[in-house]
């Protein structure tokens, strides 16, 4: 069974670039240590508006960006001084911890030329003991993550241990992250050993117990229950999950177990206390002028 069925809502990070916001959702904010989801794309830009995609510096802290491309390439700089494109089956994992600050720029000529971009986005809440440590940047190629493939099933696991595989990307708390892709007809079914487990439907559509589900909607399956889901078509599934971390609240880019901690880095962003990208530090994303306070906290429970 299904705990709730979240619809993605259309959000906009960039005055060009419009992304589909799956999480946080007000009825469930977080899938294990998973606390927020975009899927960007496809999109196709004409010559010349490329560059209203570009994410200028902003700044993190309490989490683990993850960011994994479908099509297109993306240029990552980072106030460590790290400066990488990431390409389609590639992992950049950016460890917050305490501070910093990134950017994401679309310079590849391909890009340039009108070639094709999709791509994932999620944010993985850290533990608390590991919510004050020094961040840290890995880039992962294809070839270091196992790849698993059955008749009609290719799947490969970016992160955690899923299907008796387990990937050597380096996390803080026990999670999965698979990327599955089903022929018609396959019947497939989700991981065990997680408490927590959902499936986002990138393109296509599935079956569980009767009900088709489409593209732009994320499955949260009950604990200890394992329905099968029946490929209605070509699919692309994100499968993501593990266990909880505890509550987390967010506001913009901060994610903290502590409201005062978000509060703090507010101001420290402000200041200029989080270091800019030294390749990427002529501008960057102001502190949104929101009363707003952290949101967090669990949320009402729901079922769909």
């Amino acid at each position: 069974m299904l705990d709730i069925v979240i619809e993605a809502r259309t959000a906009k990070i960039t005055p060009g670039f419009a992304v589909k916001r799956i999480l946080p959702y007000q009825l469930r904010r977080m899938v294990g240590p998973f606390i927020f989801m975009d899927h960007g794309g496809p999109l196709n830009m004409p010559t010349g508006s490329v560059s209203s995609l570009d994410v200028l510096p902003h700044p993190h802290i309490g989490l683990s960006t993850v960011s994994y491309l479908f099509n297109g390439n993306v240029t990552h700089r980072d106030s460590l001084g790290v400066e990488q494109v990431i390409k389609p089956g590639e992992v950049n994992w950016m460890t917050a911890g305490k501070g910093i600050a990134h950017s994401e720029r679309f310079e590849d000529p391909a890009m340039l030329a009108g070639g094709e971009l999709e791509m994932i986005q999620t944010w993985v809440a850290l533990p608390e003991k590991d919510e004050e440590s020094d961040p840290t940047f890995e880039n992962y190629q294809p070839e270091q993550l196992p790849v698993f493939t059955d008749t009609g099933v290719w799947m490969r696991l970016i992160a955690g241990d899923a299907y008796g595989l387990k990937s050597n990307v380096r996390t803080h708390s026990p999670l999965f992250y698979v990327h599955v892709v089903l022929e018609e007809g396959v019947r497939f079914g989700l991981p065990t050993g997680h408490s927590e487990r959902g499936a986002y439907i990138v393109r296509g559509s599935v079956e569980v117990h009767g009900i088709t589900y489409k593209a732009g909607q994320l499955m949260v399956f009950t604990k200890g229950v394992d329905p099968l889901m029946i490929a209605k078509e070509p699919t692309t599934l994100m499968m993501l999950g593990g266990e909880h971390v505890g509550e987390r609240y967010i506001w913009w880019n901060f994610v903290s177990s502590r409201k005062d901690r978000i509060e703090q880095a507010k101001e420290d962003w402000k200041q200029g206390r989080i270091d800019l990208p030294p390749m990427d530090n002529e501008e960057y994303v102001p502190l949104p002028e929101s009363k707003s306070k952290p949101a967090g906290g669990p949320p009402p429970n729901a079922l769909s």
